[in-house]
């Protein structure tokens, strides 16, 4: 096991961190690949996005629908079922990692990132749906009649030459909707529940798996009804609440929206180590925490949206502008508005800082004043609470990598630790010689409880009860994502080996699902990741080779007008 731990940690880190460096920092190739991807399909098509904006609105509001075209759930459905498995956990928790590592100027940078991923959405939407296969009306209802996806553009739109590298992503996505897409989620969704309210994992993971398990059962069709009233609940519940701390702050709104341009172009204070002309890290947190919150380029949305009922492969894709705009700029930004204007952002609160601790680092100064994770010394020297060394190059214990001023050894804050912290023991030991596993602080938190703290503090005039919106949009995310993902891989298990396979991939999916639940997936994280930033090259080459088909569809689409004609059908069928 420890083998394979260091294996995929090394993979991980040649697939995510490797790139070019600029000065101290590295833009990793994945990030370069994924944001300029979204340039030259903005550029090739024209702003497109910005162009047909409200036409994609038009066709998502149903206006357009015929439920005589092929396919398998409609317009909403399938831009339901996409979201349900984009809007999770990156938007609550990705927000405010993006901000605490970035600063507030992170944001600005992941709407740039939306912006032209919305582009990129468009491309792989639409070719998903002009190569996607019908597979006729005469089989099963669960096994769905269309199937579309990366692998069948890759293969029917470049030619059976490149069936190889469809196969090699349908596999990748096959596996990383089993563990990331599923597995993960149910952990987190158990332990979040068990943390706040002590209910057993194995309760809410068999609760979780049958809920998933009904669902997914029905197939698309169902996913789609499920999703269809899922999606936009829970995220009218989250940015309902997050409406109300705005409106209570109404006055720090545009202050806020200031600070977010100006530290987008100048980050001058940052809580873990954006500082004075620290732009490069600010700018990059800000495009990787947009890029994997609108999942434009990974080749996940295509699938969902190939069930969607249409001839007309450009609505789908204008269908598909609309989520990057609903999950970064209106619901990433609901976020990182209520971070800022109640204070969170950078507020040290009472913790137990475990000195083995997975948030625990040590961090240094450099002559630049910025922050920098270093290799601590065997032995850190404390005195009244404070760190004896503090110079430039000193390391200093950190939670979630930023500096902490005053160790205390009791909760109460009232006796300042004097001794010895020693990292590689992982004990801090007395002057007197008493060894602790832990002590105490004021830190700055992170990831999804900053998120939580925001709200709480922010509906505190209503009751303590903030933070539970937080954590009941983090349960609903985390089963509506299992719910989407089981599709992708449910169409890939379809196009590796039939109809025949989907049945037991569907059993094995919900099987996984709690076992994800009860049992710690060390690894799980880190192959999902791996196998995400493989599968992106071999989509994005297929999208870049295609764009030219993707102009060509656009043009005679919006020539036609054919939803002039839609439009005129529907209202006669409402008028009956």
């Amino acid at each position: 096991m420890e083998t394979l731990r260091r294996t995929v940690e090394a993979l991980e880190g040649l697939v995510w961190s490797s790139g070019i460096p600029v000065g101290d920092e590295t833009i990793p190739f994945v990030v370069l690949a994924l944001l300029g991807a979204g340039i030259y399909f903005t550029l090739r098509l024209g702003f497109l996005q910005a162009r047909r904006f409200g036409h994609g609105l038009a066709v998502t509001s149903g206006r357009y629908d015929d439920p005589d075209d092929p396919g398998d759930v409609n317009h909403f459905q399938a831009l339901s079922t996409s979201l349900s498995a984009t809007v999770g956990i990156g938007n609550i928790a990705g927000v405010a990692i993006a901000i605490h590592w970035g600063g507030p100027g992170a944001l600005f940078w992941m709407w740039v990132t939306a912006f032209v991923g919305m582009a990129t959405k468009f491309t792989e939407v639409t070719l998903g749906q002009h190569y996607r296969i019908e597979e006729g009306p005469d089989g099963e209802a669960w096994a769905g009649t269309v199937s579309g996806g990366p692998m069948y553009y890759i293969e029917r739109g470049l030619g059976r030459h490149w069936k190889p590298l469809a196969v090699f992503f349908a596999i990748c996505m096959a596996i990383a909707a089993f563990l990331g897409g599923n597995a993960l989620q149910a952990n987190t969704v158990a332990d979040v529940i068990e943390t706040n309210f002590g209910l057993p994992v194995w309760i809410t993971g068999f609760v979780t798996a049958t809920v998933v398990g009904l669902v997914i059962l029905g197939g698309i069709t169902r996913i789609g009804q499920v999703t269809g009233i899922l999606a936009p609940a829970m995220a009218g519940i989250y940015v309902l609440g997050a409406l109300v701390i705005l409106l209570l702050n109404w006055s720090e709104i545009l202050p806020s929206f200031a600070l977010i341009f100006r530290e987008a172009f100048n980050p001058t204070a940052g809580v873990a180590g954006t500082g004075a002309g620290a732009f490069l890290l600010t700018l990059v947190w800000g495009v990787r925490r947009g890029l994997f919150s609108t999942e434009a380029g990974m080749g996940s949305s295509p699938i969902a949206h190939a069930a969607g009922k249409t001839r007309e492969p450009v609505s789908e894709g204008s269908v598909a502008l609309m989520e990057p705009f609903i999950d970064t700029l209106v619901i990433c930004t609901m976020t990182a508005l209520v971070i800022i204007v109640t204070g969170s952002w950078g507020d040290p609160v009472p913790q137990e800082v475990q000195m083995t601790g997975g948030d625990l680092s040590y961090r240094a100064v450099d002559e630049s004043g910025v922050f920098r994770t270093v290799d601590p010394p065997p032995e850190i020297e404390i005195v009244d609470g404070r760190h004896v060394e503090t110079g430039a190059g000193a390391p200093l214990v950190a939670w979630h990598a930023a500096p902490l001023e005053d160790l205390f050894l009791d909760p109460d804050y009232s006796q300042p630790f004097t001794g010895s912290l020693f990292p590689d023991r992982g004990i801090a030991v007395t002057r007197d010689g008493q060894e602790r596993e832990s002590l105490y602080a004021l830190a700055v938190t992170n990831g999804a409880p900053l998120t939580m703290m925001a709200f709480r503090r922010g509906l505190q005039p209503f009751g303590d009860f903030g933070h539970y919106i937080v954590l009941l949009t983090v349960v609903l995310f985390g089963v509506s994502t299992a719910i989407a993902w089981s599709y992708y891989g449910d169409r890939c298990i379809n196009y590796l080996v039939g109809s025949k396979g989907l049945l037991p991939y569907k059993l094995a999916f919900v099987g996984m699902h709690f076992t994800g639940a009860v049992v710690p997936l060390m690894v799980a994280w880190s192959i999902s990741d791996v196998l995400l930033g493989i599968l992106i090259l071999p989509n994005l080459i297929a999208c870049g080779l295609l764009v030219g088909k993707v102009k060509e569809l656009s043009r005679s689409y919006f020539a036609r007008q054919p939803w002039i004609e839609k439009g005129e059908a529907r209202r006669q069928r409402m008028g009956r």
